[in-house]
């Protein structure tokens, strides 16, 4: 089956016992067992739910994993990676990468005697220079948040398997429609569920995706033992949502790149951050890497200041002063004080998030529509 085939029906098999074509929600906690000691295929939902498994099943086929483990949270999934480690262990990252993880990192691992070393992945040697000999994970994103910086996956998983590293990638703002990093040799695919997958700015979860079972039996101990899985109502409507994945995903990215042309030409913009412009570092890669597409996510910096970028941000009106990203309908936010707020400002100085940055997440509504409402934003 082909991808947008995978998505509506693997997963999603009828009911066997009403014949209902959506498969029904299993809201129970607990299930009754036969003899003591004799465990059916669920027990307590902690450890196992058909609506979460139905939900993995869709996302590992659409990755092309063994198998999915779905989580409360995007944060979640990333902190059950982390929990792989222990301490003395030393993590190598990315620079440009969601200002959450840089705070999980810094400000949580660091407590457990886990050391973090940010490195610029856009350049795979800086990987390799960063790798130590207590290196335990290498991790990245790509396209990054919020410069959309473009990595090379396949040549940082050969760094990292090279080294016998773990590689983990944040693949939220491409999406398995776009880019399917374990094709790539990545060790563990992370996603913010709530983003792309569901789509509608109404469930909250994230996901690990991995192709070696001993792996996945790693991560599920980890998440069985803390608890950290997504409810059954958000991996139905997460499910629903990945139906549509495709079709989203690929009109999102049309619109994105139609905005970053005409941003590109505004005198009232200093610097437009979008893969898909062939001046972008980085986009050569991406269009090997990325399939039909570079994302729906863009960043630019106005002319102006950290006051102008807040008053520019606040005066859209279709376009919604939120955090979170990848639903139908378009975000606009100001990292240096809403997605990246969590950075040491010095740091996020030094890594390029400056104060007129401006991120974008566009939906589904009318290119033209979304274009004006920017115009009349810039004049503010």
């Amino acid at each position: 089956m082909k991808f947008r085939t995978k998505a509506i029906h693997v997963g999603n098999q009828r009911c066997q016992t009403t014949g209902a074509v959506v498969p029904p929600i299993h809201l129970a906690s607990t299930y009754v067992q036969t003899h003591p000691g004799e465990w059916g295929d669920y027990d307590y939902s902690r450890s196992g739910n058909p609506t979460r498994d139905n939900m993995e099943d869709t996302l590992a086929a659409l990755e092309g994993g063994c198998d999915a483990l779905a989580f409360a949270s995007g944060m979640a999934a990333t902190h059950c990676v982390t929990m792989l480690l222990s301490a003395g262990d030393h993590i190598v990252a990315g620079t440009d990468i969601y200002g959450g993880t840089y705070r999980l990192f810094h400000k949580i691992c660091n407590r457990a005697g886990i050391e973090i070393t940010l490195v610029d992945a856009s350049q795979p040697a800086n990987i390799a220079k960063g790798i130590q000999d207590n290196t335990k994970l290498v991790w990245i994103e790509s396209p990054g948040n919020p410069l959309l910086s473009i990595t090379d996956i396949k040549a940082c998983a050969d760094i990292a398997k090279q080294a016998g590293v773990l590689i983990g990638i944040d693949n939220t703002f491409a999406s398995p429609v776009l880019t399917r990093p374990l094709e790539l040799g990545i060790d563990i695919v992370m996603h913010s569920a709530t983003k792309y997958l569901g789509g509608h700015s109404d469930a909250l979860g994230g996901a690990l995706v991995v192709q070696d079972p001993d792996l996945r039996e790693k991560l599920y101990f980890i998440q069985n033992a803390t608890g950290n899985c997504m409810s059954p109502l958000d991996s139905f409507l997460i499910s629903r949502g990945m139906k549509t994945l495709d079709l989203r995903v690929r009109a999102q990215s049309e619109s994105a790149l139609s905005i970053a042309k005409y941003l590109d030409d505004d005198p009232r913009i200093s610097r437009v951050l979008y893969p898909g412009l062939p001046a972008f570092p980085g986009h050569s890669i991406a269009a090997q890497q990325m399939d039909g597409g570079f994302g729906a996510m863009l960043s630019f910096e106005i002319v102006g200041d950290f006051e102008q970028a807040k008053r520019v941000t606040a005066s859209t009106r279709l376009f919604q002063l939120a955090v979170s990203l990848g639903a139908v309908e378009s975000l606009i936010e100001q990292p240096a004080s809403m997605s990246h707020a969590s950075y040491d400002r010095e740091d996020r100085l030094a890594h390029g998030i400056n104060d007129e940055l401006i991120r974008l997440s566009v939906g589904l509504e009318d290119v033209d529509d979304l274009i004006a409402d920017l115009d009349q934003a810039l004049d503010c």
